[in-house]
């Protein structure tokens, strides 16, 4: 007998199957049966089917759906953790599917914003165009309740869907799911509107006020609310063999059901331990879920042979785009990096930024794996809100999960959004991520900077008053200058006012960023100047001018035709200059640089020539798209085209 506790319908909670048969509900369970309240006769053997057969028996195959049949399914997703989830799970059903997908996803406004970006970029076929966006006008939303609105919540034309939870992993075709409702033995199948005509919905809200004087409402879920309606219709119930639904608690019976299958179908890790729940076959199943959790999702964006469908918005565009490339061409792959649109998973963690502030600042910035640890340095400098891209793989955006997680600093932080951008392609993406980490920032003003950098620990606080100082508002376009320096030691005292960064200045342990390499990237702001300023003062442009700065929110985005190494913030600060915005060089901020190993397009622009040159190839572009835009005001900047592309 299974412990007392608050029951769980019959696999309700990972597959709550809303496909009526004759008024039964198809439930996908194992050998875990919780007794509902009242009920006298769920414990010991495992229940028969109707057809007298033990739930694991075997089933035999049904023909699957036409190879080009929609098929519908349905998924209720709520906040970051869940979306993190539901990638996975959707990571699975795309590897085994061979039909059409239309998700029909329930979300709160967290989810939907997540995943709409993560659909848009997938780009998957045949799933891209046909996802729909259900609203949640139900019960303040209270999400574990929704899936038993469903029917009214979805499109009143809809025949049938799969509903899934988010912990599940499908190992295999989810098309033989689909089969099991359209060819049931013997019983015609119904649609939801016929579940609607039926008053399910006055049949649930009657059961749960029932159940409400003896269940405490906090407590209230759907899974007890499908339970008291078993009890009282229990015609309603069609079991689905159990391989259909592998539950992974630490009380399952699961393993009479997997012992005896010869094929699983899906796990549900519905335990709260998830994938360290007791059970002595979890690494077998681990594994499985693990093979889908760090799975390349760009490999999935495979075409279904044979099914037209509408391609994904933009696809075919892209598509003629990529067909004229020359592979012989030298810079075939900057070509091909800049038409490469990347997979992006905007709030991985959970994030929650505090109430708006006047003048408020968020530091932006992108990184790699290679630079992880430098998070923990930064967010002891810096307090404020902060967007951060993160350009990951699929299995090291797990690890990044793990890195944050065991790290006191970084899990104590609320207000640092991270945004994964999945890599893809041989060149690093700066200016994208630059893009994607700024696009994220919710405060009026945002300092742009690099992962590479430590600010004043002070800069956050002072950055605000100087804006309300200045009276600056988000209409005026100013960009105020952070000086930027930098020390070769990798151990240093960090100054803790400007004296104390002079005083190391004068000393030699710092100097004035790239002052022996690139000079001309900062030299605009005028040192010297900077030593005595008491007020902020205004510079000029000059050419190859690269300073780090703070501006309102809604500035020029970066110019994602710049990958790897090389004019990425240059072609951005001559596009604040080409809007006219008034470059202001602030007398008590500072940033300083950390030494650290070359990346591979630093070093590849170091020692090839051809990397150059597609990079003076790209400024050339750049600076005739500048010229259509802007005409003779863009003159100026032809000067710059006489030196070969800089740093940065």
């Amino acid at each position: 007998m299974l412990p007392r506790g608050r029951p769980r319908a019959l696999g309700a909670a990972a597959l709550l199957l809303l496909l009526l048969l004759i008024g039964f509900f198809l439930f996908g369970g194992d050998l875990e049966y919780v007794r509902p309240r009242g009920a006298a006769a769920l414990d010991g053997d495992p229940p028969a089917d109707r057809g007298g057969h033990n739930l694991s028996d075997c089933v035999p195959p049904r023909p699957l759906p036409p190879k080009c049949e929609l098929l519908h399914v349905a998924i209720v997703c709520a906040g970051h953790n869940s979306s993190r989830d539901l990638n996975t799970l959707v990571k699975s059903v795309l590897f085994y599917r061979k039909n059409p997908l239309h998700f029909h996803l329930v979300t709160d406004a967290v989810a939907r914003n997540i995943l709409e970006m993560l659909f848009h970029t997938w780009m998957v076929p045949a799933v891209g165009p046909q996802v729909s966006w259900i609203p949640n006008k139900h019960y303040s939303g209270l999400y574990g309740l929704m899936k038993l609105v469903l029917p009214g919540a979805l499109p009143p034309d809809l025949a049938r869907v799969i509903v899934l939870d988010t912990d599940v992993t499908f190992a295999s075709d989810i098309a033989e799911l689909w089969a099991l409702f359209a060819h049931f033995s013997g019983v015609i199948l119904l649609r939801l509107d016929r579940l609607r005509q039926a008053g399910w919905g006055q049949m649930w809200k009657l059961t749960a006020t029932r159940e409400l004087l003896t269940l405490p409402a906090t407590s209230l879920a759907d899974q007890d609310i499908f339970n008291a309606v078993i009890k009282e219709h229990p015609g309603l119930v069609q079991p689905l063999p159990c391989v259909w639904n592998v539950q992974l608690s630490d009380h399952t019976l699961a393993e009479r059901c997997y012992s005896e299958a010869s094929d699983l179908k899906v796990i549900h890790w519905n335990s709260p331990k998830k994938l360290r729940v007791k059970n002595k076959h979890v690494e077998y199943f681990r594994n499985l879920y693990l093979t889908f959790l760090e799975y390349d999702g760009n490999l999935l964006r495979r075409e279904l042979f044979g099914c037209p469908s509408p391609p994904p918005p933009g696809t075919e565009q892209l598509q003629r785009a990529l067909a004229q490339l020359d592979e012989e061409d030298a810079c075939f792959e900057f070509r091909q990096q800049q038409l490469t649109v990347h997979r992006v998973h905007i709030s991985f963690l959970p994030h929650e930024p505090l109430p708006p502030r006047p003048h408020d600042v968020t530091l932006v910035a992108q990184l790699s794996m290679d630079r992880l640890q430098m998070l923990e340095a930064l967010c002891r400098h810096w307090p404020g809100p902060m967007s951060l891209a993160l350009y990951l793989t699929d299995a090291e955006a797990q690890q990044f999960l793990r890195f944050v997680e065991a790290s006191a600093v970084l899990s104590a932080r609320q207000d640092v959004a991270y945004h994964v951008v999945y890599r893809e392609g041989p060149l690093y993406p700066v200016n994208e991520l630059r893009n994607v980490a700024l696009a994220q920032a919710l405060t009026p003003y945002v300092f742009l900077s690099d992962i590479d950098f430590l600010p004043a620990y002070s800069l956050y606080d002072y950055l605000r008053a100087s804006i309300e100082q200045l009276k600056l508002d988000s209409e005026r376009k100013v960009a105020l200058v952070v000086p930027a320096f930098e020390t070769l030691h990798y151990r240093f005292s960090f100054p803790s006012s400007k004296a104390e960064l002079l005083a190391l200045l004068d000393s030699g342990s710092l100097y004035t960023f790239r002052y022996h390499e690139w000079p001309q990237g900062h030299a605009p702001t005028d040192y010297a100047r900077w030593r005595e300023a008491q007020t902020p003062y205004r510079v000029q442009w000059a050419a190859d001018y690269e300073p780090y700065v703070v501006v309102p929110r809604d500035c020029p985005r970066y110019d994602p035709r710049f990958v790897g190494f090389g004019w990425n913030k240059v072609a951005h600060i001559v596009e604040l200059d080409a809007q006219e915005y008034e470059l202001l060089v602030l007398p008590e901020a500072f940033t300083i640089h950390l030494p650290h190993a070359p990346s591979l397009d630093i070093s590849r622009f170091r020692s090839s020539p051809a990397y150059r040159d597609c990079l003076q190839a790209l400024k050339d572009e750049f600076h005739q798209d500048l010229s259509r835009h802007y005409g003779a005001a863009a003159l100026k900047y032809l000067t710059a085209l006489q030196q070969p592309p800089g740093p940065a």
